[in-house]
């Protein structure tokens, strides 16, 4: 059979088209074959929460993923098909989102009979770390990173509204501050009130002492930091919250089948292999360098 010229360019233009459906169907495949494997591992139910577009760009205004009501629906429809005698692992990088649907998912992780554990690989913010607060154990990567969960009134904290209350006299205070410091007031005892929720919730199997609890609920609500501020390993667990640095190896490999969508070049690259030394020149064959060596 002979093949003109355009013959071949149609068969290289139908290739080309279905080339990307074929790569997102075997990624698929290996984001199915690797969550099989873990929940066979761990006898759980997992489930993942990753924002991975944080990123991302249109038309130069830029996106963002968080969670959202559709990620609280799909979640609650997990943790309900999930048997009660069923742990659940929930793996967690997102910067946060809305308050209801945050709250929805963490009061149904509490009220999961068995055991909740949360894995955070690199950072669960805001909303994400009010997940980890239902969670009975919390297991972090060692350079991982929570945050504060002190409530937003659009892009001021509700903290530093109600500091204007205090510093000027209430007849130099326009009535609008005065509303948004009265929904300021509300936002933050109903956070405290929910966080309080979660910490006295007595299943966990590691229960957080309660002494801790309000150290906790002051630490990470009352807007003593800013919103992005990260809390570390060390900080969490001086805290008193259940944490772990043992993060499993398939918790990364997993990872590595979620990145971030590819832009026009990479703002990071090396090269994916164990980092060995180089040997040492002798002496005598050093040559001068403006460059320290490793």
């Amino acid at each position: 059979m002979n093949f003109n010229f355009f013959d071949l360019f149609w068969i290289f233009l139908v290739i080309s088209s279905l080339q990307p459906l074929w790569q997102r169907r075997q990624l698929e495949f290996r984001r199915i074959r690797a969550l099989q494997e873990f929940e066979q591992r761990r006898k759980s139910r997992v489930i993942l929460l990753i924002h991975r577009q944080e990123s991302i760009s249109l038309l130069g205004i830029p996106l963002s993923r968080y969670i959202s009501i559709e990620d609280s629906e799909q979640v609650l429809r997990a943790i309900r098909l999930t048997p009660p005698d069923v742990p659940i692992d929930l793996i967690l990088h997102t910067p946060g989102g809305l308050v209801l649907a945050t709250e929805q998912i963490a009061r149904a992780l509490i009220r999961h009979p068995a055991k909740v554990t949360v894995f955070v690989p690199h950072y669960a913010m805001s909303g994400g770390t009010m997940l980890a607060l239902a969670a009975d154990e919390i297991v972090m990567d060692a350079n991982a990173v929570l945050g504060p969960v002190d409530p937003q009134l659009g892009n001021m904290a509700a903290a530093s509204i109600l500091s204007v209350i205090d510093k000027k006299p209430i007849d130099k205070i326009d009535d609008e501050t005065l509303m948004m410091a009265d929904l300021a007031q509300k936002a933050i005892n109903q956070v405290q009130r929910f966080v309080r929720t979660l910490l006295k919730d007595e299943i966990p199997s590691q229960k957080i002492a309660p002494e801790n609890i309000e150290k906790i609920v002051d630490a990470l609500t009352s807007g003593h930091i800013t919103h992005d501020c990260p809390i570390t390993v060390e900080e969490a667990s001086s805290l008193g919250l259940p944490v772990t640095v043992s993060l499993p190896k398939s918790i990364y490999d997993l990872m590595e089948l979620y990145p971030q969508p590819p832009e026009r070049r990479p703002s990071v690259q090396y090269i994916p292999m164990p980092y060995r030394r180089y040997p040492t020149l002798p002496e005598g064959n050093r040559k001068p360098s403006n460059f320290s060596e490793i």
